[in-house]
């Protein structure tokens, strides 16, 4: 999809939501930036931060202004998104004294609203276009110092991630939200959720090995960027179970701001209850979420203090309430669609694809329907991931078929608007290189294996629904996949 969008459009002209993602979307890095910054080994430095807080004075605010949204800031590797999910739920419990709590999520399954919701459901399409717009003619008006920042030349725009990161602001402003769940991006310390203040907690789900480019190589490194969302005094959590070394750079981070990192173990109730999350692992970030849900309800005055953080901690009526009616699509769901049971998540690391793989394992093992495998990964290491799947389920569950996919949506090779990618080679894409040579590593894996390789989505589906019997679809590799599942699932282009 090529996109030539104007710098400027004229204030009066009619602009709609589809205009907005168009110019959204014309803010991507494109695939060979992206490259060129990868192998310059240039990674995010405190100038992410500088500009943020510039982006956000030509809008008209200062960053303590973001204060008042009361803000619970979420970071991790694995397990972040689900955190923050538990959080809004158990927050929405006490509607009674919370009246509009934002959310700040990424990435978007079918539609970019997803990303910026109130009270669990993403802002209308109208409100979308209204508040892109605002953004965008505020700086289209205004102006930086080029000495100061020289990347910030008239007309030009923050990237789609910040842009976004900006518009969150603004709509939770102007929204009235008097509390604010945000989820960080990438990393922490140079996040552009990072010019957040004083946010009223802070919490750091698993740490694991992921965007290597930008983070670090080490557990160390990456734990060093996680911390950097610790703000003086302002409460600190982490699950318990994190590895060693990066609880311990964890713990360092903590102290630089004068806090102690509180350390959140598997809470013995959470365990039994039946949460609105699927998949084992989820007590842990149930638990996080119930440690930042407390010291934030303390915080306002609506407990009367934090709950204690003991493993037989008894949970609140209202707090079982919420974890159990917790809501996150595409992580851990399942979807019966006739005799076809679709189960999806958008495991995209080595932590998440063991995870999701035994959560999907539990659920198939001791039926005797056929299994297909639907996957895609287009940027991180696939081998290694399809890899790491086939171990986790062998010997015990084996597919009858493989699928290989792109995310592009539709068979006429368009993607749906909201999920255009321009950060991945799109000669790569037309070429199916990546989904070939995932063929190649599945059948050293498995030689007898029935393996596609498919140009789109929506043809991946039409094979499986070919199938005339009970069959179970494993879709994994990618949140991008998924999110075009969904889209296709709808049937609007």
């Amino acid at each position: 999809m090529r996109l030539n969008w104007p710098l400027r459009m004229s204030a009066n002209a009619s602009r709609t939501y589809n205009d907005a993602v168009s110019a959204l979307n014309s803010l991507q890095s494109n695939y060979a930036n992206i490259m060129a910054i990868r192998a310059s080994g240039d990674r995010k430095n405190q100038m992410n931060i500088w500009e943020m807080q510039e982006w956000s004075r030509r809008i008209g605010y200062e960053t303590k202004d973001f204060n008042k949204l009361n803000i619970i800031h979420i970071t991790g590797t694995k397990g972040k998104g689900s955190t923050a999910a538990f959080t809004l739920s158990l927050l929405q419990q006490y509607d009674d004294r919370i009246h509009r709590i934002g959310l700040y999520t990424s990435p978007h399954l079918k539609s970019v609203r997803e990303r910026i919701q109130i009270n669990g459901k993403p802002i209308c399409e109208e409100k979308f276009s209204r508040y892109f717009f605002d953004v965008w003619d505020k700086l289209d008006n205004t102006s930086s110092s080029l000495e100061k920042f020289p990347h910030m030349t008239p007309g030009s725009k923050p990237g789609y991630f910040k842009y976004l990161t900006l518009l969150s602001f603004h709509v939770f402003v102007q929204e009235g939200c008097d509390s604010c769940i945000y989820e960080v991006g990438v990393g922490g310390e140079y996040d552009s959720t990072n010019i957040i203040e004083a946010p009223t907690a802070c919490g750091v789900s698993l740490l694991g090995i992921d965007h290597t480019f930008m983070l670090g190589d080490t557990i160390e490194e990456i734990a060093w960027n996680k911390g950097g969302i610790f703000k003086n005094n302002v409460p600190a959590f982490s699950i318990a179970s994190q590895p060693a070394a990066g609880l311990k750079v964890l713990q360092e981070r903590a102290r630089e701001r004068h806090v102690e990192l509180q350390q959140v173990p598997v809470f013995n109730e959470v365990k039994n209850l039946k949460l609105g999350l699927a998949g084992d692992f989820q007590v842990t970030n149930a638990s996080l979420a119930v440690a930042l849900a407390s010291q934030y309800l303390a915080k306002l005055g609506i407990l009367p203090s934090p709950l204690t953080l003991e493993q037989n901690l008894s949970l609140p009526q209202k707090f079982k309430d919420g974890l159990t009616t917790a809501e996150w699509k595409g992580r851990c769901q399942t979807i019966q669609e006739g005799d076809i049971k679709w189960l999806i998540d958008g495991a995209h690391t080595k932590d998440s694809i063991v995870a999701a793989s035994g959560w999907f394992k539990s659920l198939v093992q001791k039926t005797q329907n056929k299994k297909i495998l639907l996957f895609n990964q287009q940027t991180r290491d696939a081998d290694a991931l399809i890899t790491t799947l086939r171990t986790c389920l062998s010997p015990s569950v084996n597919f009858d078929r493989v699928i290989f996919t792109t995310n592009v949506t539709w068979r006429s090779g368009e993607y749906s608007a909201d999920l255009v990618s321009m950060n991945t080679s799109k000669e790569q894409v037309d070429k199916l290189e990546v989904q070939n040579a995932l063929r190649e590593t599945w059948l050293q894996l498995q030689p007898d294996a029935q393996v596609d390789v498919v140009a789109n989505i929506e043809t991946a589906c039409d094979i499986v629904k070919a199938y005339e019997e009970p069959i179970e679809v494993f879709v994994t590799g990618s949140l991008h996949l998924v999110g075009g599942l969904l889209v296709v699932f709808d049937g609007k282009k």
